[in-house]
């Protein structure tokens, strides 16, 4: 009773069974197309993502005797001896078991002689970055004038630590780390061929814990129907893996959306129980952030996965600051991991600084109706404080919502500025006018002649564009200019800085701490770095 594993029986014979290595599979198939072989290929990649396989591929298909449309036949000879592993002309090499320059030597010493069987022989080195210095020297001289009859599959998982004088003799390629989309289709294809019972929400979770190397998911697999005792169900798997990085990422940025720290130190605890590294999972946070940026940005980059939808629905969630403060406090709280007595605590302050910083959104306050001849500006008492240093911004926060409906009776005008979220050369235009009448057939502003330089034909189109898409109506906008306009939104805002600079002024001024430093140490304020919070 020989059971062979998964990712054994399973392993591909030819490119077209190969997945998720297209940019590798077409230029190999082009060359044997037009019979352009290079002497010297080197694949890369992290473990399980098909090296050796596609190099066993490649070595089949230059020696096999009818090749199918570029694709190794595997009935001929030379095919079935190099699946058996026992084809002479293929000398398959394991190069972190023969570091020794004498191992290299002794290798090399037949490639002057021509193969036995087939029309060329194939070295095969896998792990090639463990070569010593010495071994890559004496692979260098034949690497770079091979014998015609000759050919060198290389594969590594750390291409950095290859000389770059072999690195230039050869043609590299570069394979992906598969997606958990395509590791769980490659599962589900396996288990309806061998006739077991699955549940797909199982594969999703075991494609995940691969971690984008399919030997690794084929492995689970494995391990799965053993655990699940013939069946893989998603409760089995579960027990199986415990809490897996991806759930813990989602779970505790779907805790901190709530904004609740009891749940997240639930959630943490839960975590250290399956001794998760906590470093590589705020890695993974980062990660998950920088996804649900670009997911509320451009949504088409990130909804073709198997997660998509749940990264929609944190995205919907989290609103645009929230992303960027959480992706800035994990970002610079890497290093507080090292420096804290212990990493789990470190990653709990981590997680209690998001939700302390989170900003708190203001409650929206509606405007009092206002007569549209006597427009006004809400008062902001400004904020001074006594050491010089600290800033409180509660004050301008809270006066800062406007919610404006466009079917109050009477608007004010720079509040219904603010509703129809003008662009910025627009909004200037708007903010230095009047609005002198306004109806649902009509509108019409009075320009600052100072400003008369912000009108143009296409702005005063966006502009009543923006007030009928806001109304609902299709009101007519007109612009006429008058002269020395003190009651625009623009000229009250100018005011109220002007009396919040003065209002701080006379705060300092007055500060009995102030007059204390004055009296005492003779201190000066410096005129120009008062400025109101």
């Amino acid at each position: 009773m020989n059971y062979q594993v998964l990712a054994r029986k399973w392993r591909p014979h030819n490119f077209t069974e190969v997945v998720g290595q297209e940019h590798v599979v077409i230029p190999l198939i082009n060359a044997l197309q037009h019979n352009r072989l290079h002497h010297a290929y080197l694949f890369t990649g992290t473990r399980g993502v098909g090296k050796t396989t596609l190099a066993r591929i490649l070595a089949k298909a230059i020696n096999c005797e009818n090749l199918k449309d570029a694709n190794p036949c595997g009935e001929c000879r030379v095919c079935q001896e190099i699946d058996e592993g026992r084809f002479l002309d293929l000398l398959e090499v394991d190069a972190a078991s023969r570091t020794k320059v004498e191992d290299t030597r002794d290798l090399l010493d037949n490639a002057q002689y021509a193969p036995s069987q087939a029309r060329y022989k194939v070295y095969l080195i896998d792990e090639v970055h463990m070569l010593s210095g010495h071994s890559f020297n004496a692979l260098l001289k034949t690497l770079e004038e091979p014998p015609l009859h000759v050919k060198f599959l290389l594969a590594t998982t750390d291409p950095q630590k290859i000389p770059v004088t072999v690195l230039s003799r050869c043609l590299q390629f570069n394979l992906k780390r598969l997606k958990p989309s395509q590791i769980q289709a490659q599962m589900q294809y396996i288990l309806t061929q061998e006739a077991i019972a699955y549940e797909l929400a199982a594969l999703t979770l075991l494609a995940y814990a691969a971690d984008g190397s399919m030997r690794d998911g084929l492995s689970l697999l494995d391990q799965a129907i053993v655990f699940g005792n013939g069946r893989v169900s998603e409760d089995s798997v579960n027990a199986m893996l415990g809490y897996t990085e991806q759930q813990a990422v989602l779970g505790l940025l779907s805790a901190l959306a709530d904004g609740q720290a009891e749940p997240l130190f639930a959630l943490i605890k839960r975590i250290a129980e399956q001794h998760v590294d906590f470093s590589a999972l705020l890695q993974q946070i980062i990660k998950a952030l920088h996804r649900i940026a670009l997911f509320q940005h451009v949504p088409t980059l990130c909804g073709d996965d198997l997660d998509g939808e749940l990264y929609k629905n944190l995205a919907g969630r989290l609103s645009f600051e929230d992303v960027q403060l959480y992706y800035q406090i994990a970002l610079l709280g890497q290093k507080d991991l090292d420096l804290s007595p212990d990493v789990r605590s470190g990653f709990e302050m981590l997680m209690l600084r998001m939700i302390a910083f989170k900003p708190v959104a203001p409650m929206p306050v509606m405007s009092k109706a206002k007569p549209l001849d006597k427009p006004s500006v809400k008062p902001v008492e400004p904020v001074v404080h006594h050491n010089l240093a600290a800033q409180d911004q509660a004050g301008l926060s809270e006066t800062s919502a406007i919610t404006v409906s466009p079917d109050s009776a009477e608007l004010d005008w720079a509040d219904m500025i603010s509703a129809m979220k003008l662009e910025s050369i627009t909004k200037q235009l708007a903010q230095n006018c009047r609005l002198e009448h306004l109806d649902d057939q009509s509108c019409s502003l009075l320009l600052d002649q100072a400003q008369k330089n912000l009108l143009s034909p296409m702005r005063e189109q966006k502009l009543q564009s923006a007030l009928q898409t806001w109304t609902g109506k299709a009101i007519k906008l007109k612009i006429s200019l008058g002269s020395a306009l003190a009651d625009t939104p623009a000229a009250q805002l100018i005011k109220q800085q002007e009396d919040l600079q003065q209002a701080a002024v006379d705060a300092i001024q007055t500060d009995t701490t102030v007059q204390l430093l004055q009296q005492q140490f003779d201190a000066k304020i410096i005129p120009g770095t008062i400025k109101p919070v």
